[in-house]
């Protein structure tokens, strides 16, 4: 499995989660293992961990950059894909590039959501990286 595919599985698994925070992780593997719906590997895995066990303070620090929005506005497609990104810049499941986490983000809004989300992803990323570069 690509860290791509792992990648879109873990949002897939974070949106998910949006809809249904009871869930355990193990409940959600034996679903998508009874379904067939795709596998779960150790990168997914983490992912999604790091993503849900971390929302919180994730969504803090998107929040300040949402010009005009509130985080409870956003389309669960689009905080999925914020949160999954987040967690990634931090490091939280191994140390990916930001280049690479934020074109993985912007390919996920543009299959999930619309191309305005992605480029909303696109700017949402790119302010967050400024902002730790200039700190």
């Amino acid at each position: 499995m690509t860290r791509s595919q792992s990648r879109e599985n873990a949002f897939i698994l974070v949106f998910e989660n949006l809809f249904n925070p009871d869930y355990s992780f193990a409940d959600m593997r034996e679903f998508t293992a009874e379904s067939e719906l795709f596998e779960i590997d150790e990168f997914t895995e983490a992912l999604f961990s790091a993503s849900v066990e971390n929302a919180a303070r994730l969504d803090g620090e998107i929040e300040p950059f949402l010009k005009n929005w509130k985080l409870s506005r956003l389309p669960k497609t689009v905080l999925a894909v914020l949160r999954v990104s987040m967690a990634q810049l931090d490091g939280l499941a191994g140390e990916v590039p930001a280049s690479v986490v934020v074109n993985e983000a912007v390919e996920l809004g543009k299959k999930y959501a619309t191309e305005k989300d992605a480029s909303f992803i696109n700017g949402i990323l790119g302010a967050v990286i400024r902002s730790r570069e200039e700190a």
